[in-house]
């Protein structure tokens, strides 16, 4: 092949699977590695793909911080199944923690509590999704208020979390990354998130399939400090790791 049939047969490729794979190139055009990234260098120059670590793919797996009212539109269907299906993980009598997010809003409209709960949190519109209980105690974390995501940050709020124990952590993300572990777009935020962890006893992340294969500024934790994903769809290759850490994976279909 020559150079266009080259990027044409690429570009088929990312648009059929939505990634590739040098290693994977390299075998099925004949050619060297360093032909392949000249070639992934090129599209990518030209808009056409993003380049990844040993590979390309369609999405810009950057994912960048927009404002909750922005968020909460995309994905929508797959964020409201996500959170019916958390919904039901909380108890009677349960301590939680919710994380900032729209599919941990999304969950505070779903809980519906069949006796007294405590819910800390760190989103002002979780906050105001629950004060429609009354058996609802709602604990509001306190800092500066970050405006794209509608919660706080900061010292104050981790202090706050040095005095509680939870049950559960709902946690919210911005990235999940084979190699990363789990982001979100704020350093402040992912901050608060792994304080948040270690102050719960089981950590529980939802996540829309948008954010496999993507990472932010912010790292939080590697997997190993994941009990259980709730997911719309998740690609093979994260459910294969996933399996082989232990960490229960639940689809809301």
């Amino acid at each position: 092949m020559n150079n266009v049939e080259r990027h044409q047969y690429i570009i088929k490729q990312v648009n059929q699977n939505g990634h590739v794979s040098v290693l994977d190139l390299c075998e099925e055009l004949g050619v060297s590695s360093v032909t392949i990234r000249k070639d992934l260098q090129f599209l990518e120059d030209t808009g056409l793909v993003y380049r990844t670590h040993g590979g390309a793919t369609r999405q810009n797996p950057y994912q960048t911080d927009r404002p909750v009212i922005e968020k909460e539109k995309l994905y929508e269907d797959e964020k409201i199944r996500i959170a019916g299906v958390a919904s039901r993980l909380v108890l009677a009598n349960d301590s939680i923690i919710i994380g900032s997010g729209t599919t941990t809003q999304f969950l505070a409209r779903e809980i519906m509590p069949q006796g007294n709960l405590t819910v800390v949190t760190s989103a002002l519109n979780v906050t105001l999704e629950l004060l429609k209980h009354q058996n609802v105690e709602v604990i509001q974390l306190g800092g500066s208020v970050r405006r794209t995501s509608s919660s706080v940050t900061g010292q104050y709020a981790n202090n706050i979390l040095d005095h509680f124990f939870c049950s559960k952590l709902f946690l919210g993300v911005d990235g999940i990354d084979l190699d990363y572990g789990i982001s979100t777009t704020n350093a402040q935020e992912a901050m608060l998130n792994q304080k948040m962890i270690t102050v719960a006893q089981q950590v529980i992340v939802l996540t829309d399939s948008s954010k496999f294969g993507r990472k932010s500024f912010g790292k939080i934790v590697d997997f190993s400090h994941i009990d259980i994903i709730i997911s719309n769809e998740i690609p093979p290759a994260f459910q294969e790791l996933f399996d082989s850490l232990g960490i229960e994976t639940i689809i809301a279909k």
